[in-house]
């Protein structure tokens, strides 16, 4: 009976390893952990084979390794339908008004729609427009004290009267609780959505006010004007 040379044995187990450490990747993948099992079984000496129970479970491990590929391959896919269905989602929202959580907006040539949130008691409000540098332009009282999301037109002008330039702008909210005390308001913006910027890691919706990420949208609602007040002082 032929017997196998134990330095043939080794020098082969030693090969396909080498080879597997090769691979691109660090982790033992599939294919790598089949050459291995391969090789042990083709070189294994006839009269000394592999422990029965250590064979045993190296298939074992096999079967979990299979699993988790498989696994894998199902959150994979999982994950590129929910992208697929959210992006479906995201794309039908061209053309609808969307609320968001924002403190800074662009104005062009037309009235803008600014507002705040609610979620306590609130007795007094405003919202303080400031320009790019900081400078306060115009100052909104806040006529809707209750509850929930609340919205004010812009005309552009600041207290005097006089247009202000196209840039970016922000909202800065005093508002007052019972007893006198500091209240915290999120300030909002109100737009219609004219595109959608896929370029990033989240999607941005884009607006004549600026572009928001998908994240800081409040609601989405039919195209029509909800103003709750215009005043300045």
């Amino acid at each position: 009976m032929a017997v196998i040379d134990s330095t043939n044995s080794a020098t082969a187990a030693a090969s396909a390893l080498s080879t597997t450490q090769k691979s691109k990747t660090s982790a033992l993948g599939q294919d790598q952990f089949l050459t291995l099992l391969v090789a042990q079984l083709q070189n294994q000496d006839p009269l000394n084979p592999t422990d029965p129970t250590e064979f045993t479970s190296q298939l074992a491990q096999y079967s979990q390794l299979e699993q988790l590929f498989s696994l894998n391959d199902s959150m994979d896919r999982l994950t590129a339908a929910t992208y697929s269905s959210q992006l479906y989602g995201v794309l039908g929202m061209i053309g609808q008004d969307v609320v968001v959580e924002n403190d800074q907006f662009v104005i062009g040539d037309n009235p803008v729609q600014i507002g705040y949130r609610i979620d306590g008691n609130v007795t007094e409000a405003s919202l303080v427009i400031k320009n790019s540098s900081g400078q306060v332009v115009n100052t909104l009282n806040a006529s809707d004290l209750g509850a929930g999301n609340h919205f004010l037109t812009w005309d552009g002008k600041d207290s005097a009267g006089n247009t202000m330039a196209p840039g970016t702008y922000s909202i800065a909210i005093n508002a007052k609780g019972a007893g006198g005390t500091s209240a915290s308001l999120t300030p909002l913006v109100r737009s219609q959505v004219t595109g959608i910027d896929l370029s990033g890691t989240e999607a941005k919706i884009v607006t004549a006010l600026g572009d928001f990420r998908l994240s800081s949208v409040y609601g989405a609602y039919t195209n029509q004007k909800n103003t709750t007040g215009n005043s300045s002082g």
